[in-house]
Parts: structure tokens; C-alpha cells; sequence
């Protein structure tokens, strides 16, 4: 199955989901992405680098490190995983990768959605995607 295909599985099985799509926040590069309206290239792309601000951004990656100092935790694993953003109509669901975390899986999906049941078919989907990369 080709990696469009399965995003757009994951994205019938998402409530009220609109778009999907993989990043790469090493290189800030989007590395798929299926969704149900078409929008400009500079939109996507930027949804790429935002993600990659999102998890790796400088005041995210100290609160990161304060975490691990004060637990003294001594690793190069990220405290966040996953992150629920939602604005005047939407919610995006941010899944960071188990088997590459600078992979991360982005779901658009109505804001009425049921944020629960959002997470958990995300949540089901990302190994066939972590698989398929």
C-alpha cells in the first residue's frame, strides 16, 4: 500500500478528519500528505516547518531539558510525544513517531470532532504509518 494510501486510511478511520500528513523535524521536510481539499505548496510547507517549531523550538527543547535535569534524567529522549492544538474550527492532533522521533504525524479534523476518540484512531493508525517510512 503506498504511504498516501495509507494516510488516507488513517483518515477515514480519524473522526471528521480533513488532512494527514508526515514530517520530518530534523529537516523540517513534509514527507506526505493527503488531504480532502487542495491548498498551496508554501501552506504545506509550512506545516512542516511549524511542526518541527512546535517540538523543537528553542523554549520547548530547555523545558525539555529542565524536565530531565530535575528528574536527573540523563537521556536524549523527548518529553513530548503527542499535542492537541485547536483553533477557531479545527483541531490538530501531533503524533511524534515511537520508532523515529523526529518523524511526526499531523491529523486536521473538525473541531466538533470527539477529541478522545481523535486521539485513540490516531493513536491505532501510526503503526502501518511508522512502518511504511
Amino acid at each position: 500500500m503506498s504511504f498516501e494510501a495509507l494516510l488516507q486510511k488513517a483518515m477515514a478511520t480519524i473522526p471528521d478528519c480533513l488532512a494527514g500528513g508526515v514530517s520530518d523535524i530534523s529537516t523540517g521536510m513534509l514527507l506526505g500528505v493527503k488531504t480532502v481539499d487542495s491548498h498551496p505548496a508554501e501552506v504545506l510547507e509550512l506545516v512542516a516547518a511549524a511542526t518541527a517549531d512546535l517540538y523543537q523550538g528553542s523554549n520547548v527543547l530547555s523545558i525539555e531539558n529542565m524536565f530531565k535535569k530535575s528528574r536527573g534524567v540523563e537521556s536524549d529522549e523527548h518529553y513530548f510525544q503527542d499535542m492537541f492544538i485547536t483553533s477557531t474550527n479545527l483541531t490538530h492532533v501531533f503524533l511524534r513517531s515511537k520508532s523515529n522521533p523526529d518523524h511526526v504525524a499531523t491529523f486536521v479534523c473538525r473541531k466538533t470532532a470527539n477529541m478522545g476518540m481523535v486521539m485513540s484512531k490516531a493513536r491505532s493508525a501510526m503503526p502501518a504509518i511508522e512502518k511504511a517510512l
